[in-house]
């Protein structure tokens, strides 16, 4: 793609299917995929369970603003650009390569905001049997709670917490 037209995307939300056609009637797993090692651990274990129940897979890709917009809005905006961009193509790429080595059917979103709301939202929406995420290693989410703590709270559907 190039540059000018990845430019212009970057920051709008994506919808894209891989590996073999979803059939809308099978169980539906939701992972949250951030390219932390813990996220990419839950990913991987969504894959195998909606591998073996024969199911589908919707994997959410949260862009969200960090604390780099301290730094001011003009150099938090091209890091995090950059960054998402190359963070998005990266998932999304890994995760066209596992559809189909796997046959599982994904669909990858790419959206951005708060990460519990974005994930409990589209759980929501997509009827998700089970929410796969993983766990926080950030101290702070002891004491403020983490992405996975909120969605356990929120109690809709099963969620299984990867370390």
């Amino acid at each position: 793609m190039s540059g000018g037209a990845a430019e212009l995307n970057a920051f709008e939300s994506t919808v894209e299917q891989f590996g073999p056609r979803p059939d809308p009637a099978t169980r539906a797993i939701l992972a949250g995929a951030d390219g932390t090692d813990t996220a990419m651990r839950a990913t991987a274990f969504a894959f195998g369970l909606a591998r073996r129940q024969g199911g589908r897979l919707i994997v959410a890709f949260v862009a969200y603003r960090s604390a780099l917009t301290t730094l001011g809005p003009a150099v938090a905006s091209a890091v995090e650009h950059d960054t998402t961009l190359q963070l998005y193509a990266e998932l999304r790429d890994q995760m066209r390569s596992a559809a189909e080595e796997l046959a599982v059917p994904v669909t990858f979103v790419k959206t951005h905001g708060d990460p519990y709301t974005t994930l409990r939202d589209t759980a929501d929406r997509c009827q998700v049997d089970t929410v796969v995420v993983g766990a926080s290693q950030k101290a702070g989410h002891r004491f403020a709670g983490s992405v996975a703590t909120k969605l356990i709270r929120s109690g809709h559907w099963p969620v299984l917490v990867v370390p």
